[in-house]
């Protein structure tokens, strides 16, 4: 079971890499607001856990030991909650309607003359993250537009 979460959070990880941050996909898809909740719980959450954790033992003194652990540990845990959505979303399936429009997306880049694969029967979130990056790097804002 532990190497089953360590795989979540590293595919967690390289999904949250992957991902465009781009502000049009928000209005479609959560991933750009727990991408960009999770980078900045990454960076300001153990500087809370431990600031908590040391203003618990500073104000009630030893005995409140367990509670500024448990506060640490919450605090610590709020960025891996994170890392583990985003593994557990890299691997869900596509449904058909995001399928046939990665495919669609995919065969214009390729039309375009760049190297993008097209999606298989068990294609998943990750793989259309790496056909948008692809297609936010290479296309104008024009096409964007449209959406």
């Amino acid at each position: 079971m532990s190497i089953d979460i360590l795989k979540t959070l590293g595919d967690g990880r390289r999904y949250m890499k992957t991902w465009p941050m781009v502000r049009q996909l928000g209005l479609y898809f959560p991933e750009y607001r727990v991408v960009r909740a999770t980078q900045l719980a990454i960076l300001v959450m153990p500087v809370l856990a431990i600031f908590a954790s040391v203003s618990q033992l500073y104000l009630h003194g030893w005995a409140f030991l367990p509670q500024a652990l448990t506060i640490a540990l919450f605090f610590i845990s709020l960025p891996i909650q994170g890392l583990l959505w985003l593994g557990w979303r890299a691997r869900h399936p596509l449904p058909l309607s995001l399928f046939d429009w990665s495919n669609q997306l995919s065969a214009k880049l390729s039309a375009m003359g760049i190297h993008c694969h097209t999606l298989g029967a068990k294609a998943c979130y990750l793989d259309m993250a790496f056909i948008l990056k692809i297609a936010f790097e290479r296309l104008d804002a024009s096409y964007w537009e449209e959406l």
